[in-house]
């Protein structure tokens, strides 16, 4: 249930609202919006009589929440969620109505020259964020696992050259200390999606969360996970589609476009789209990219390379800078087109009956 306050609501009249939670053994969690200010009630496995606040003083309204998850729906944050990343005066600002990131770069770091070169590629190609992991979970005990704390030291050089924000994976809550020094968001994998202890972990620390999809995950399954992250006080949280398995045996993965607006439904929460896993093609990671873009995507994550050949890890999925450019492009003509819509959705329409005359 969600508790509405009054606009003019007392702070000791909101903690009076808590504290009634709590006598019922329930646990409050306040949500801030710019149009009202209400109180979250969780812990409950029922129904919650709404009586029992209704007529404390400074509420408004109780509202049932009809969906397993409460923190990250639009019942109770009903507002877009906008996640800034990086220096105040120059956050990269994802979410809302902002118009759609690029978070491009290796799928693994490579060496300290190579990686700052590539970065300085997708950079001038149109990327606003770069994208690399230090530490690469792999189905294989003998694949190339990445450079650890060597390329945590490497990203922060390259944040420092370029000034682009960086977003790296995360697999042990034990690195979180040395990645919030040099990563600007962590990135929980696929594989590490329903990995609760870790999420309870991330939720506590300043650095934003890009929570990718599991690749056999539902949506409810996908977004229960976000709220842990929510539930543990994370407020700035991006969701990431990167394909699910199913039956196909002519991609890595599908591509599942139409949760996007799905989600944007549902949630507040920015959502993502990394196409480079969810293909693993690299000349079908363009086409896919227009179509997460043309779905509402407010950002695409992708893997990038100065020579996608000789890339350490996903080589045969990472795309070259021309690609990555073309891309760039692409976004701007999809965001034209979307202007002008909504300029024309918003103009009034002909009266109704009347006609033109020849």
């Amino acid at each position: 249930m969600l508790v509405i306050l009054h606009a003019d609501c007392t702070e000791a009249q909101s903690t009076a609202v808590e504290a009634a939670i709590r006598a019922l053994g329930f646990t409050p969690l306040p949500v801030p919006g710019r149009s009202r200010t209400a109180i979250c009630i969780t812990g409950n496995r029922g129904p919650v009589d709404a009586s029992t606040f209704a007529t404390l003083p400074g509420v408004l309204e109780c509202i049932p929440v009809t969906k397993p998850w409460k923190l990250v729906g639009r019942e109770v944050a009903p507002e877009s969620t906008v996640v800034r990343i990086g220096p105040v005066g120059h956050a990269v600002e994802i979410g809302g109505d902002r118009p759609a990131v690029l978070i491009a770069g290796p799928c693994s770091v490579e060496t300290e020259a190579r990686t700052l070169a590539i970065a300085r590629a997708v950079q001038s190609a149109g990327a606003r964020m770069f994208r690399a992991g230090a530490f690469k979970p792999r189905t294989s005990p003998y694949e190339f696992q990445g450079l650890g704390d060597e390329a945590l030291r490497t990203l922060a050089q390259v944040r420092r050259e370029t000034g682009l924000p960086v977003v790296s994976e995360i697999i042990d809550a034990a690195a979180i200390e040395s990645m919030v020094e040099c990563v600007d968001v962590l990135q929980v994998g696929a594989r590490n999606m329903q990995n609760f202890v870790l999420l309870k972990a991330l939720a506590q620390q300043p650095r934003p969360v890009l929570l990718k999809r599991g690749p056999a995950a539902t949506l409810t399954e996908w977004l229960m996970a976000a709220e842990y992250l929510l539930a543990g006080g994370k407020r700035d949280v991006l969701l990431c589609e990167r394909g699910i398995r199913s039956f196909s045996d002519h991609s890595r993965n599908t591509l599942d476009l139409n949760v996007v607006p799905l989600v944007k439904r549902l949630s507040h929460l920015p959502i993502l789209v990394d196409p480079s896993h969810g293909v693993g093609v690299r000349d079908r990671v363009r086409p896919m990219s227009r179509a997460a873009l043309a779905s509402g995507a407010h950002g695409l994550l992708i893997e990038a390379h100065l020579d996608p050949r000789t890339s350490y890890t996903d080589a045969a999925q990472t795309i070259d800078i021309a690609t990555l450019a073309g891309i760039a492009r692409d976004a701007e003509v999809i965001a034209q087109l979307e202007a002008t819509d909504l300029v024309e959705a918003r103009q009034p329409s002909p009266a109704q009956g009347t006609r033109s005359l020849p």
